[in-house]
C-alpha cells in the first residue's frame, strides 16, 4: 500500500518575500558601511585634510557606535515595537549618510559616521527578528540563507565597492549610495512589515549603560592600541575599565531575571557555542581581509578596483553558496554546515599563509580565495538560524543584538590583534617586510577561525535538541506578533 506523501514545504508568501527584501537590503547597507570607506581614505584626506588619526576615526567612529549600541537598539525594539524602531534606525542611517556625503571637513565626516553607527545599531538587530517573524519555520533556513548571503557579501565586498565608486565617481558616492535606497525602503517597511513586540519587555537602563560602556572601553582600546601603544595610559584604562564594566554586566545578568541579556541564555550550548563561533569567525575574517586587501595594493600593485575584482572568488562566493547552505541546514541541521564552513575558512587562510610572498602569482592565491569564499557562504545562513532558534521568540531581539555585537567586537579584535602581529613581524618598509608581517598574522587568523569551528562543533546536534533542549517547547509558545 502506498504511503501518502508528506506535505512539501510551502513557498514563501508575499509577506515573507517583502520582509526578506526589506530586511536583506537594510542589512546589506549596514554591513557594507563597515569596510566601504577603507579604500576611499586617500581621496578623503586629499579633499578634507586631517591627520592619520582623523582618517582612522572615519572608520572607527562607525564601528564603535555600531558595536556598543546594538544591544540597546534591540532592547528598544522589543519594548516600543520592532517595526517602529526599525523605521527610526533606517531614518537616522539614511540622514547620516547624506550628512557624511555633504561633510565640509574631516570632523564633520567623523561625526556623521558616528551617527550612521547609531542608526545601524538600532536597525541591524531588528532585521533578523522581523524576518524570522514573517517566515514560516520550515522555510526559515532558506530565507536566512539569502539574508546571510547579502550580509556576507556586503562585509567582504566593502573595499571593492568603495574603491570602484571612489575611482570612477568620487568618495562622496560611497555615502550617497545609501540615500535613495533608504528613502525607498522607508515606505515599504511601513506598509509591508508587521509590528511585533516582546511580551512584557522592559528597558534595562543599568544593563544598557554597563554593556555600552564596557564594549566602548574595550573596542576603543583595541582600535587605538597599534597607534598609541599597548602600554599607553589610554589603552590600559580602556582595557581595564571596559573589562570591569563587562564583568559587572555579567553579574547584573546573573542577578536580575529581567536583565537585557539574561546570563541563563548562555547555559544553552547552542546559544553560547554559536556566539563564540561568530566572534572568532569575524576576528579571523576581518583581520585577514584588512591585511590582504592592503597586500594586493601595496605589494602586488593593483588599484583598489583591481584588487577587489581579484578577491571576488572570496567575496562573491557567499551570494552563490549561502542560499544552498540554508536549505542544507533545514535538512541536516545547522551545526554540521557551520562547522564545515569555519573549517574551510581556516584552511583557506592557512593556504594564503603558505603562499604569500612579494612575487606571488594570482593562480597561487586562487585556491585560498575559493576555499575561504565557500567557507564564508556555508557559515552565514546556518549561523543566523542557530542564533534565532536557540532562544524563545520573546528573546529573539536580544539574541540578535547580542550576536551582532559580538561579531562587531570580533571584527575590531581581529584588526587590532592581527595588526599587532603584523607590526611585530613586519611593516610597510618594503614588499618583503609587508609579506613577513602578513604571514604570521594570517596563521593567527586561521587558528582563531579553527577554534571557532571547535566551538560550533560543541553545539548540540538537531537530534539532541529535539530530545530535550530548550527548543522543544517553541512551537507551543505564542508568537510575539501583533
Amino acid at each position: 500500500m502506498t504511503q501518502p506523501a508528506a506535505n512539501p514545504p510551502q513557498a514563501l508568501g508575499p509577506r515573507a518575500v517583502w520582509a526578506l527584501i526589506i530586511t536583506g537590503v537594510a542589512g546589506f547597507m549596514a554591513a557594507l558601511d563597515n569596510l566601504v570607506v577603507t579604500t576611499a581614505l586617500p581621496s578623503i584626506r586629499a579633499d578634507l585634510g586631517g591627520a592619520l588619526e582623523d582618517l582612522e576615526w572615519t572608520v572607527n567612529a562607525y564601528t564603535l557606535t555600531f558595536a556598543v549600541l546594538l544591544m540597546f537598539g534591540a532592547a528598544l525594539g522589543d519594548r516600543f515595537g520592532r517595526r517602529k524602531l526599525f523605521l527610526i534606525g533606517l531614518t537616522i542611517f539614511t540622514g547620516a549618510s547624506a550628512a557624511a556625503a555633504l561633510a565640509p571637513g574631516i570632523d564633520a565626516l567623523i561625526a556623521a559616521r558616528a551617527v550612521q553607527g547609531v542608526g545601524a545599531a538600532i536597525m541591524m538587530p531588528l532585521t533578523l527578528t522581523l524576518l524570522t517573524a514573517a517566515v514560516p519555520a520550515e522555510r526559515r533556513g532558506a530565507a536566512l540563507g539569502i539574508f546571510g548571503a547579502l550580509t556576507g557579501l556586503a562585509v567582504a565586498s566593502g573595499p571593492l565597492i568603495g574603491g570602484t565608486l571612489t575611482e570612477h565617481l568620487s568618495w562622496q558616492w560611497i555615502f550617497w549610495l545609501n540615500v535613495p535606497i533608504g528613502l525607498a525602503l522607508l515606505p515599504l517597511a511601513r506598509l509591508r512589515l508587521q509590528e511585533s513586540h516582546a511580551p512584557g519587555a522592559r528597558l534595562d537602563i543599568p544593563g544598557t549603560l554597563l554593556i555600552s560602556g564596557g564594549l566602548f572601553g574595550l573596542v576603543y582600546a583595541l582600535v587605538n592600541a597599534n597607534a598609541d601603544g599597548w602600554t599607553s595610559s589610554t589603552v590600559l584604562i580602556g582595557l581595564f575599565a571596559g573589562s570591569a564594566l563587562l564583568v559587572a554586566f555579567v553579574l547584573h545578568g546573573i542577578r536580575r531575571p529581567d536583565a537585557m541579556l539574561p546570563m541563563r541564555l548562555f547555559k544553552d550550548r547552542a546559544f553560547s557555542g554559536i556566539n563564540a563561533a561568530s566572534l572568532l569567525m569575524f576576528l579571523g575574517m576581518f583581520g585577514s581581509i584588512f591585511l590582504l586587501s592592503q597586500f594586493l595594493q601595496s605589494v602586488v600593485g593593483y588599484s583598489p578596483t583591481e584588487a577587489g575584482l581579484r578577491m571576488l572568488p572570496w567575496t562573491g562566493m557567499p551570494l552563490l553558496v549561502a542560499p544552498f547552505a540554508g536549505i542544507l541546514s533545514d535538512r541536516i541541521g545547522g551545526r554540521p554546515v557551520v562547522v564545515a564552513g569555519l573549517a574551510l575558512q581556516a584552511v583557506g587562510l592557512g593556504w594564503f599563509a603558505t603562499v604569500i610572498a612579494p612575487d606571488v602569482s594570482y593562480g597561487a592565491q586562487l585556491p585560498g580565495l575559493i576555499l575561504s569564499g565557500i567557507g564564508m557562504g556555508l557559515y552565514f545562513a546556518p549561523a543566523a538560524s542557530l542564533v534565532m532558534s536557540s532562544v524563545r521568540p520573546a528573546e529573539q531581539g536580544i539574541a540578535s543584538g547580542a550576536n551582532n555585537a559580538l561579531r562587531e567586537v570580533g571584527g575590531a579584535l581581529g584588526i587590532a590583534i592581527l595588526g599587532a602581529v603584523f607590526a611585530a613581524q613586519g611593516g610597510y618598509e618594503s614588499p618583503q617586510s609587508f609579506a613577513d608581517g602578513t604571514v604570521p598574522a594570517l596563521w593567527m587568523g586561521a587558528g582563531v577561525v579553527a577554534l571557532g569551528a571547535l566551538c560550533a562543533f560543541l553545539i548540540p546536534s538537531r537530534h539532541a535538541q529535539r530530545a530535550g533542549g530548550p527548543q522543544d517547547t517553541k512551537g507551543e509558545r505564542e508568537p510575539a506578533t501583533v
